[in-house]
């Protein structure tokens, strides 16, 4: 996973007045908890734009100063009408010590189906996994390009070393489905066909009546002669 320093201030004061305070001069409060003891800090809300706006898992090196802790994030939350941060939750993180986490996935190629006609279903763009710092990717990469109309990959089908997803196995991650259009058009072909069958056999059995009407003529007309 990548890594990304932000440098942050212990709070000495907390409350709802010291919060409003540090909002108002364009802070996050934050809390740190998963260690020893539980820590309250604060950080401009700039230091935090590469850690939010993008689709990327960081974990966090927290620099107080006089020590740095490693922590990923565990939950934002925003106001509701100016969409500013108005906190964020840190857990610290261990070498030893597995954790849970939302893993971006990544798709790789244009799937065979796709250029046949057929719709991408791209599932789920996120998996939570478990596993240890060391052996958690950034991103959860899967090759699409043989996925044929019909097919499906699953929770089940992917396999990472070091890493537990933690969704059901039945779960669809990526597949191709037939295009409406296609079934359209495959079914109208297929009314072409058996039409043009049905006009064929309509003007054999017309060729053939008009065969047998001029033999039966032909006969009547000897007949009279032989008279």
């Amino acid at each position: 996973m990548k890594t990304l320093a932000i440098n942050v201030k212990e709070r000495e004061k907390s409350g709802k007045s010291n919060t409003r305070a540090l909002r108002n001069q364009g802070n996050v409060p934050c809390v740190l908890y998963g260690g020893e003891k539980q820590v309250v800090f604060y950080a401009h809300e700039n230091e935090f734009r590469k850690l939010i706006y993008t689709p990327d898992i960081f974990v966090v090196e927290l620099n107080f100063g006089n020590k740095k802790i490693n922590a990923i994030m565990q939950d934002i939350q925003f106001h509701p009408v100016s969409e500013k941060v108005l906190h964020i939750d840190f857990l610290e993180v261990f070498d030893d010590k597995p954790v849970v986490v939302s893993i971006p996935v990544k798709l790789k190629g244009i799937a065979l189906g796709v250029r046949n006609g057929g719709n991408l279903m791209f599932r789920r763009n996120k998996i939570i996994t478990k596993g240890l710092v060391s052996k958690l990717p950034d991103a959860i990469e899967i090759n699409i390009e043989n996925l044929a109309i019909g097919m499906f990959i699953y929770i089940k089908d992917l396999n990472i070393e070091g890493c537990q997803f933690l969704a059901p196995e039945s779960s669809v991650v990526v597949g191709v489905k037939t295009a409406r259009n296609v079934i359209e058009e495959t079914t109208l072909d297929d009314e072409s066909d058996e039409s043009d069958a049905s006009e064929e056999s309509s003007d054999k059995d017309n060729t053939d009546k008009e065969s047998t009407d001029t033999n039966e003529d032909k006969s009547g007309g000897s007949e009279k002669s032989a008279e």
